[in-house]
C-alpha cells in the first residue's frame, strides 16, 4: 500500500534563477491544499545535512512571486558529495518526517536529487537554470528573465556605442551552452554570436561581417559571447587590430540571474510547482517536472541526467542570415 505523504519538503538548489520563488510558492500553496505540510529547506542540500529547515504556510510565500532569488537561499555543498554526506541528508528526512523532497535547480541539483532517491527518500525534480541547459526540458525557469534583462543592458549599451561607432563585444552567461547567448542575439540584432557550440573562424565569423556591415552603413556592431568561449579582451584586441575601430568589452555578469521574473517566468514555475506536488499525491517519484511541446509532463530522473540539450540550429542560422 502506497505510503500517505504528510509532509513535503522543497529546496532550492545551485545557481539562483529568477522564476524560483514562485515555484516554491506553487508547492507550497498545493501542499497546503491538499492538507500536506510543507516545510522549506534553507540552503539546498547542505541546509537538508543540517537539519536547516522551517515549517511553511500561505504567509510564508506571501508577496515573494514577483521577487527574484530564492528566500530559501541556495548553497554548494561539499559534504553531500560524499557518501556520508547523503545518508546523513536521508537520515534528517527521516527524523523530520518528510515523505518527499521537490529538488528545484539544474543538472547538479537533480544529481543531488537521484543520489537523495536512492537512500531512500522519494524527490521530484524542478528545472530552473537561466542557462537552459537541461536535456529532458524545452524550457527551464529563469532562462526569459536572463535574457530580457541581457538584451535591456544591450540595448542601453547599444546607444552609446552607436553614438561613437564603437564595436561592442558582450558576454552573456552560458558557460557549457549558447542557448542565451543565441537567443539573446537574435534579439538585439548581433552582428556575430560566439557559443561553445561550434568552432568559429575569427575572420569569417566576425572581421568579415563587421566589413560587410559598414559597406552597407553599419557603424555600430554588437557581438556576443557566451561565457564558456571567454577571450573577450583578445576579441576585442584583433578587431581593433584589424578594422582600426575601437572595440570595448562589457560583460553583462550576475546581473543577468537577479531582477523581478517576467510573466512567462513566473506562469511556468507556478505550474511547474503545483505539477510536482500533484504528482508526488499521485505516487509518482524519482522524476523531473519538464515542459515538452507545450506540456508539462515528467521524466525519470536517471534518463532526464542522460539527455543532452543540442543548440537550436536553426535560430544560430536565422542569427546569421540577418545579421547584416
Amino acid at each position: 500500500m502506497e505510503q500517505k505523504i504528510r509532509r513535503i519538503g522543497i529546496l532550492t538548489s545551485g545557481g539562483d534563477a529568477p522564476g524560483m520563488n514562485a515555484a516554491v510558492r506553487a508547492a507550497v500553496r498545493t501542499c497546503l491544499m491538499n492538507k500536506v505540510i510543507p516545510v522549506g529547506i534553507r540552503r539546498g542540500y547542505q541546509g537538508l545535512i543540517h537539519a536547516d529547515v522551517t515549517e511553511m504556510n500561505a504567509r510564508s510565500v506571501n508577496g515573494i512571486i514577483h521577487r527574484g532569488g530564492t528566500i530559501l537561499y541556495t548553497a554548494r555543498s561539499e559534504d553531500f558529495m560524499t557518501e556520508a554526506g547523503q545518508h546523513r541528508a536521508a537520515q534528517t528526512c527521516r527524523y523530520l518526517g518528510l515523505d518527499a523532497v521537490i529538488c528545484i535547480g539544474g543538472d547538479g541539483t537533480f544529481r543531488g536529487a537521484l543520489a537523495l532517491s536512492k537512500q531512500g527518500v522519494k524527490v521530484m525534480g524542478i528545472p530552473a537554470t537561466i542557462d537552459n541547459d537541461i536535456g529532458c526540458s524545452h524550457y527551464t525557469i529563469g532562462f526569459d528573465t536572463a535574457a530580457n534583462t541581457a538584451v535591456e543592458a544591450i540595448d542601453k549599451l547599444a546607444d552609446t556605442m552607436q553614438s561613437h561607432e564603437r564595436v561592442s563585444v558582450v558576454e552573456v552567461m552560458g558557460r557549457h551552452a549558447g542557448h542565451l547567448a543565441v537567443y539573446v542575439g537574435v534579439a538585439v540584432g548581433a552582428t556575430s554570436i560566439i557559443i561553445p557550440e561550434f568552432p568559429y573562424s575569427f575572420e569569417h565569423d566576425v572581421i568579415e561581417k563587421i566589413r560587410e556591415g559598414r559597406m552597407h552603413d553599419k557603424h555600430h556592431h554588437l557581438i556576443i559571447v557566451a561565457e564558456g568561449v571567454g577571450k573577450c579582451d583578445e576579441i576585442c584586441h584583433r578587431i581593433s587590430e584589424e578594422t582600426g575601430l575601437e572595440a570595448r568589452v562589457s560583460i553583462i555578469g550576475y546581473i543577468q540571474r537577479g531582477g523581478a521574473p517576467t510573466a512567462r517566468d513566473r506562469v511556468m514555475a507556478s505550474r511547474m510547482g503545483h505539477y510536482a506536488v500533484e504528482q508526488l499525491l499521485a505516487g509518482q517519484t524519482n522524476q523531473v517536472v519538464c515542459y515538452r511541446d507545450s506540456h508539462i509532463v515528467l521524466t525519470p530522473i536517471e534518463e532526464a541526467l542522460e539527455m543532452k540539450k543540442s543548440l537550436d540550429a536553426y535560430m544560430y542560422r536565422v542569427a546569421g542570415d540577418i545579421a547584416l
